[in-house]
């Protein structure tokens, strides 16, 4: 008899006879009949074994415990009406077990896997194989799966060629270290793993493809946190002849064919916000829309206060900002100074207050600005009765890291935040480069190779902060899932723009050499994306970690406990490749 499916049988096949094989998902033994809820990945179905019926499928199944792995055979039965189990897809039947026997037994189980999700994350981990065994887990890595298969379909009907790049190249900068590979027959050599296929998918570009993709594996040797792993997938395409709304647009109809697969419909096309737009209204470069507030500059209406803090502020260039929280009036002196809390995590020296309670608006430092004043900043900031208005005065970065995070964190608590939404959305014209002042050079804000905007490439000597560059992120609900650019495609251009960050011609020869005369042969204009994909299925799941969406993950040290990597290797290996390892810092 051919296996069935668990999770497949239902009262329509009352009468048929079937076979199960898969996992002990509970026992319950009562009056030495025993009942095993077997589980396959269709799902979990009843078995019944009778003894004194059946005696050696009794004998065979007895020593079966949970998660062995165990067949089952026999008819397909109604189950009495009171003993129907509406929380199962199975509920209605359950299998009268004829014959039946022990695939594989179990050692006791870390944890159950019911319970699995309060065992500590590190012992999950360490036992992934069995973790992974969870429903929740499971149909994340489909979800995963589908949206693979859905994705490359899409490309494929857009008239995209799928190309596998090298995942041994040669380390260049791109604003995280690289994973190194010593090469044992060029000694004193190494290969770096990809941390993105950036320059073969330009070469390709500039060979004829035009239209390229591929789901790339991707390594960054860089510090972890929930929504960062060392080795991550991205779905990479690059294009020639684009300009961004093509790219936006390509992005826009893939995003309509696979965010379905969750349940969730994106609009037709999504907002567009230019970088400094994103920063002053929102205080990020990746807003979260779903909050429906937005920070308001006030510095013009404060710069003749006497009141110190806003002077100092204005005296060092600074700014005076503040978003207003409805109904927040009422926040208890405990949450103010978590408000507080919170500025000062993002650089502020902490935040100040203006309400409206009562029909008369007051600030927090009584006498430190007229009763005029007082009215003005309540009403440029929209404070109506019952309203908060939280206020940060300095850097304007630091105004904007903030007020970010507090527009956010106090709206979700007053209810200005719409959960269940889903809110995509284009932020573009990043600054070109940003200013490193440890290292007192610029660095790229995006990668080495985004064009800048062509207006602005006068300034890249004079002034490179202010020269814009055509690059562009696609952001969900807070998170930034995908960026790009259209690509510098003029070899001149390129060499000053890795001038600009300190890389002379020498040394830019050195690396570059191969994109330089790549480029001297006729290069198309061109663009493209990398989109996130552990990150898209992660928010498409529901999942709070990338962990939830990857089999096999890294902890936030980079270790893999299951098979314990990294690890150390034999002397003779280390040999071979010409390395010995010396003591941190020997």
């Amino acid at each position: 008899m051919n296996r069935t499916g668990a999770g497949t049988l239902t009262a329509e096949r009352v009468g048929e006879q079937a076979k199960v094989q898969g996992w002990v998902h509970r026992r319950r033994d009562h009056g030495g009949v025993i009942f095993l809820d077997v589980r396959d990945r269709s799902g979990v179905v009843q078995a019944v074994v009778h003894p004194e019926s059946t005696p050696d499928a009794a004998k065979a199944l007895d020593p079966a415990r949970l998660e062995w792995v165990v067949e089952v055979e026999g008819e397909i039965v109604r189950r009495d009406p009171d003993k129907v189990n509406p929380k199962m897809a199975t509920g209605e039947i359950e299998i009268q077990v004829r014959r039946g026997r022990v695939l594989g037994p179990s050692e006791p189980m870390p944890f159950g896997v019911e319970g699995a999700q309060d065992a500590s994350e590190e012992t999950r981990l360490k036992y992934r194989f069995l973790d992974l065994r969870r429903q929740g887990l499971q149909n994340n890595l489909r979800l995963r799966s589908d949206f693979t298969i859905e994705s490359l379909g899409y490309f494929r009907e857009q008239g995209f060629v799928n190309v596998e790049t090298p995942m041994l190249t040669r380390s260049t900068p791109e604003g995280a270290r690289d994973y190194l590979v010593p090469s044992r027959l060029n000694h004193g050599s190494f290969y770096a793993l990809p941390q993105s296929p950036q320059l073969f998918k330009q070469i390709l570009m500039v060979s004829g493809l035009e239209r390229y993709v591929q789901f790339a594996r991707c390594f960054r040797d860089e510090d972890l946190r929930a929504d960062r792993q060392p080795e991550f997938t991205q779905i990479d395409v690059e294009m020639s002849f684009v300009d961004e709304e093509d790219v936006y647009g390509l992005v826009e109809g893939l995003f309509a064919r696979v965010f379905p697969l969750a349940g969730i419909e994106p609009p037709a096309s999504y907002p567009r916000l230019s970088y400094d737009d994103a920063m002053l209204r929102y205080g990020n470069d990746r807003p979260d829309l779903r909050v429906d507030l937005e920070i308001e500059d006030v510095t013009d209406c404060l710069r003749e206060t006497g009141f110190r803090a806003f002077q100092a502020a204005v005296a060092s260039g600074g700014v005076i900002r503040g978003v207003h929280i409805p109904g927040a009036a009422s926040s208890s002196r405990r949450q103010v100074d978590e408000y507080a809390d919170i500025a000062r995590r993002h650089g502020a020296a902490g935040v100040l207050w203006v309400k409206r309670d009562g029909g008369v608006p007051s600030f927090l430092v009584k006498g430190a600005l007229t009763d005029g004043q007082v009215e003005t900043l309540a009403d440029r900031l929209g404070v109506e009765e019952g309203g908060l208005g939280l206020l940060v005065a300095g850097p304007a970065p630091t105004a904007a890291a903030a007020l970010g995070a507090l527009r956010v964190e106090v709206g979700r608590r007053f209810g200005h935040m719409r959960e269940d939404a889903h809110e995509f959305l284009w932020v573009h014209d990043f600054p070109l480069v940003a200013w490193n002042g440890d290292e007192g050079r610029w660095n790229a804000t995006h990668h080495p190779f985004t064009s800048p905007r062509m207006e602005d490439l006068e300034l890249l000597e004079s002034d490179p902060g202010s020269v814009r560059s055509r690059a562009y992120d696609v952001v969900l609900n807070g998170n930034e899932i995908g960026g790009g650019s259209i690509r510098i495609h003029d070899r001149d251009v390129q060499k000053r723009v890795l001038a600009v960050l300190g890389i002379d011609a020498a040394e830019a020869e050195q690396r570059f050499g191969f994109l330089f005369e790549a480029l001297s042969y006729g290069a198309p204009p061109h663009g493209g994306i990398a989109l996130g994909v552990d990150r898209i299925v992660m928010l498409m799941a529901g999942a709070s970690s990338l962990r939830d969406v990857i089999a096999f993950p890294k902890t936030a040290s980079a270790v893999c406990l299951m098979t314990e990597a990294p690890s150390t290797v034999d002397q003779e290996q280390l040999l071979e490749l010409g390395l010995r390892v010396r003591p941190r810092g020997g």
